[in-house]
């Protein structure tokens, strides 16, 4: 696996048990999923409805489009595979 999706897969491991409750609030759940399936610009606007700044709004594009030229198919369905585990746990 790239250093890329290794980074991402660390990220979200770290999001989902810093906290103690694993499961993510919907708006971060469906951020996430828009992030691996969906094309930059469907993940640029579901951000516009949380923050208008154009500055936002052009980087998390071109971290999209970056993850989306770097990461796998199949990295993006480890990263995926790793939240579902993780929010199935029952010891987490």
């Amino acid at each position: 696996m790239k250093l890329a999706g290794a980074l991402l897969l660390l990220g979200a491991a770290l999001l989902l048990t810093s906290g103690g409750d694993c499961g993510l609030c919907p708006a971060l759940d469906k951020k996430v999923d828009i992030f691996f399936k969906g094309t930059p610009e469907e993940y640029v606007a579901y951000l516009r409805q949380f923050n208008d700044d154009p500055n936002v709004l052009e980087n998390a594009a071109n971290i999209k489009k970056c993850s989306d030229r770097t990461l796998t198919e199949e990295d993006k369905n480890q990263a995926i595979s790793l939240i579902e585990k993780i929010k199935a746990s029952p010891t987490c």
